[in-house]
């Protein structure tokens, strides 16, 4: 499978083209940054082989392929997935910050073209699974809240995965307007807390990302499925727990 990273070298760009690299049966053609176009992918960061770099996305998707990971910044990233549809390239996109108009269009966007993409917050395995425990201890208790800390350069607050955590405790049958707390500060590199509160009584769900290389395994997972499916899916839950709606 031919595989183009978008934003491939920013923070999770980079750990998606050393991921793509080392995966078996992908081969990662070409990235896309706004600077050093026309360099070696491996001179920059050490993976690529002779994918080059482009700083425009008409010759990167030229080089031909079938998914991108879309590893930029809103709202180029809006560009870059509509783009990939309209070619036929089905996008895995890391980034957030999208309105729930977005979103829509999005999903409209590949119903149109017969093209399937994924939107994926949070490519964690361990935020996947803190999700899903906090889904079900919303069922039987209700109060709860959510703080996510990440580090200081994160541009969105909340974060992708804490509104997908509430979307997914809201889809459950729990509160449908869960408090989200962010919290930017340096050291920090992806957390979540979950709280309950209960009668003399709380719980709390708790994920830490302590590098950014624990988002390589669900980056490839991804590309893997994306076009085994049909239109957008939303997160890994569905990839890893069949019966969580998409």
């Amino acid at each position: 499978m031919r595989v183009g990273v978008a934003g491939a070298l920013g923070r999770l760009g980079s750990v998606a083209c050393s991921a793509i690299s080392a995966a078996d049966g992908l081969d990662l053609v070409a990235a896309f940054d706004r600077d050093f176009a026309g360099e070696r992918l491996a001179t920059r960061i050490g993976c690529g082989g002779d994918a080059l770099i482009y700083d425009q996305l008409e010759p990167f998707y030229a080089v031909g392929m079938d998914v991108v990971v879309d590893c930029t910044i809103y709202p180029v990233t809006v560009e870059v997935a509509h783009t990939a549809i309209a070619k036929g390239i089905s996008p895995v996109i890391a980034a957030t910050g999208r309105t729930d108009a977005d979103i829509i269009a999005l999903a409209a966007d590949c119903e149109d073209h017969g093209v399937s993409g994924m939107l994926v917050p949070n490519f964690s395995v361990g935020a996947v699974l803190m999700m899903k425990l906090a889904v079900e201890a919303a069922k039987v208790m209700p109060h709860v809240e959510i703080i996510e800390l990440h580090h200081q350069a994160k541009k969105d607050a909340p974060s992708g995965t804490a509104k997908l955590t509430a979307r997914r405790i809201a889809e459950a049958g729990g509160s449908a307007d869960v408090p989200i707390h962010s919290v930017r500060l340096p050291g920090y590199v992806a957390h979540q807390e979950v709280l309950f509160g209960g009668l003399g009584e709380t719980l709390t769900i708790r994920h830490d990302s302590l590098s950014r290389d624990s988002f390589g395994p669900g980056i490839v997972l991804a590309v893997k499925d994306v076009r085994k499916r049909l239109g957008l899916t939303i997160g890994l839950e569905s990839l890893l727990f069949p019966e969580v709606i998409s």
